[in-house]
């Protein structure tokens, strides 16, 4: 039955397999079942066996062969036809080179700095107890101050410098 999957994903399979009959005995004979870590830890592995495996990539390929459309390929694969050709499509390199770049792209801490100068919208916003809107507005009418930051990479923010009011007079 697994024998067109890699011997990798093979051993994952037979990792939870084995893991969910000892679990099954367990609760029928009383005793304890797996921890939940170890388990979630298999399942993870063999969904990233799975998803790594070249049985997926070569069975698109020979249903692309045979004439099928990537609108039943997505199907099969559960996605959207665009994710599917996005995922699919192309040279073994250029799919290498796409799945790169997300993973670069995932391994970001945080995809909005956090050393901009001023506040964001939301931030002005919460600290003036007012809508987003209402920040806008206020910026329109010259009573905050607000600057777009371009960072280098081309992404941009709006940033909010609060206008203090005169110091009280002693």
């Amino acid at each position: 039955m697994t024998g067109f999957l890699s011997p990798d994903t093979r051993a994952a399979l037979t990792a939870v397999s084995e893991m969910a009959q000892r679990t099954t005995s367990a609760e029928s004979s009383g005793g304890h079942e797996t921890a939940p870590l170890e388990r979630l830890r298999a399942v993870r592995l063999l969904l990233r066996e799975l998803e790594a495996d070249t049985v997926t990539l070569s069975s698109v390929r020979q249903a692309l062969a045979e004439g099928v459309g990537w609108d039943d390929i997505a199907d099969a694969a559960g996605l959207k036809p665009a994710a599917a050709r996005w995922r699919w499509s192309g040279s073994d390199e250029e799919i290498a080179a796409r799945l790169l770049a997300g993973r670069k792209r995932s391994v970001r801490p945080s995809s909005v700095p956090t050393d901009l100068p001023g506040l964001s919208v939301a931030e002005a916003a919460a600290r003036l107890g007012v809508s987003a809107q209402a920040v806008y507005l206020q910026v329109s009418r010259g009573k905050l101050s607000s600057q777009t930051v371009q960072l280098p990479d081309g992404r941009s923010y709006k940033r909010v410098f609060l206008i203090e009011s005169d110091p009280p007079r002693s």
